[in-house]
């Protein structure tokens, strides 16, 4: 219960704070996040993390599908291996169609 009195209020002063700045303020504020989400910095970091993200993933499913043999679902195991095919055929685009260059 305590939670979710936490949360209404939350919301509240959020509702209220927003309301108070108004539309040019939730402009101006959509525009900074517009700039920084096109930076090329910003999206080579994300697609970066994308990438190593994917790797990661892919040594944790040889790990545990060597401790649980062949209780990995079917699903599991053809994505796995779509992601492998894609990454070894050098295309390096993501489900977004970015590409990590």
């Amino acid at each position: 219960m305590r939670y979710r009195l936490t949360f209404v209020a939350g919301l509240a002063v959020g509702y209220v704070l927003g309301t108070r700045a108004g539309r040019e303020r939730y402009e101006q504020l959509k525009k900074s996040a517009r700039q920084v989400a096109q930076n090329p910095a910003v999206r080579n970091t994300a697609e970066t993390a994308a990438q190593q993200g994917r790797q990661v993933a892919g040594k944790a499913y040889h790990v545990v599908s060597e401790k649980m043999g062949d209780h990995v679902p079917d699903s599991v195991t053809q994505r796995v291996r779509s992601l492998r095919e894609r990454n070894t055929n050098g295309t390096g685009e993501d489900d977004w169609g970015t590409t990590n260059t």
